[in-house]
């Protein structure tokens, strides 16, 4: 068993937040990782901004102003440059970053990383490629995010399911460029279709709190759409978007240049639903080409390969079955091992 202190700056929330509440890409996976170490056999100390200390599922969390320890056998901080300093002592110091690196190239975080010098965790190759090899790190490796155990349990389904999409992003990531698709050619085309938009400022904390003003349009206009099959249901935790999950039909995503992972793609596969991208970013690496779904280029190819899978229930089936089968095998435990290899606590 290995010390592992993790911590992390940015918003609150703690162990049980995930099952209470809709959070961030980066907070779950923060959250699922912590739970993955414990589930492993080993002593998890999470200092952030939680409340108040408290143990969940096996993980002490302890707010970060009660201080860190000096010294653990692994160390993990999350994003943030003034994490770097702490736990001196650590014998190993994982830097896990979640957004593209271009923003480690500050001097803050340089001369941070060249004294640290931890290994710097990206999410995929798309990811990696953002931090140029001049750039400071005592070594670089690429962990994909983990499937949470809840979305990996779906039975295939004996027919196709109507035409409901979903979208399950931050809405600041093109909901407004999906809306206009939807309205000018996808809608017209499956009269019947339904897109339902599970986006809002909750999953964000305070910082969405912040955001409202600039997420408020873009969900103005979903909700101006409801004529056209658009219904804005809001964020939802885990557990309920795994409910809806299982009623829909396909998600589609255009992605985003600020995407280094996309949980949303990965869930809704791992669920049996089949997807449609656009290529930017990693979304290239999310799905499985003409098998799970379609990663593509422009509006016009993204509306046809949509228009494809809520009207074609064959090669809906075929794809719901290849989802099923092929993206749903790595899970955090699977993270955990790779950061336990990386961190030499295996």
């Amino acid at each position: 068993m290995a010390r592992i202190v993790m911590t992390d700056d940015g918003i609150v929330f703690d162990g049980a937040t995930l099952d209470e509440r809709p959070l961030g890409g980066a907070e779950t996976s923060f959250i699922e990782m912590a739970n993955a170490l414990a589930a492993r056999g080993h002593d998890v100390l999470v200092c952030n901004k939680c409340e108040a200390e408290r143990v969940h599922r096996g993980v002490t969390w302890r707010p970060i102003a009660q201080g860190v320890p000096e010294a653990a056998d692994l160390y993990i901080p999350n994003r943030g440059d003034k994490l770097l300093r702490l736990c001196p002592d650590a014998k190993k110091t994982i830097f896990w970053i979640h957004n593209p690196a271009g923003y480690l190239l500050k001097w803050r975080y340089q001369w941070k990383l060249a004294l640290r010098r931890p290994v710097i965790v990206f999410s995929g190759a798309s990811h990696a490629s953002t931090y140029p090899a001049w750039a400071f790190a005592g070594g670089r490796a690429v962990v994909p995010y983990g499937l949470t155990d809840l979305f990996c349990h779906a039975e295939e389904r004996a027919e196709a399911p109507p035409p409901r999409v979903v979208f399950t992003s931050n809405p600041m990531r093109s909901l407004d460029w999906l809306l206009d698709v939807w309205e000018s050619r996808i809608r017209p085309a499956v009269p019947q279709a339904e897109l339902h938009v599970f986006a809002g400022t909750a999953t964000y904390g305070a910082a969405g709190a912040a955001k409202a003003g600039k997420m408020g349009p873009v969900l103005d206009r979903a909700q101006s759409l409801a004529n056209e099959g658009v219904i804005l249901r809001g964020p939802v935790p885990k557990a309920q978007l795994v409910g809806e999950l299982a009623q829909a039909r396909a998600l589609l995503y255009r992605g985003d240049i600020g995407e280094t992972f996309c949980s949303a793609v990965a869930e809704a596969q791992a669920m049996g639903l089949p997807i449609v991208l656009e290529d930017i970013a990693c979304m290239s690496e999310r799905v499985i080409e003409g098998e799970t779904g379609y990663c593509v280029k422009g509006a016009e190819a993204f509306a046809t390969a949509g228009i494809r899978l809520l009207t074609d229930d064959g090669l809906w089936q075929r794809f719901h079955r290849a989802c099923l089968a092929r993206q749903r095998s790595w899970r955090w435990d699977h993270a955990a091992a790779e950061f336990e290899r990386i961190g030499g606590i295996g």
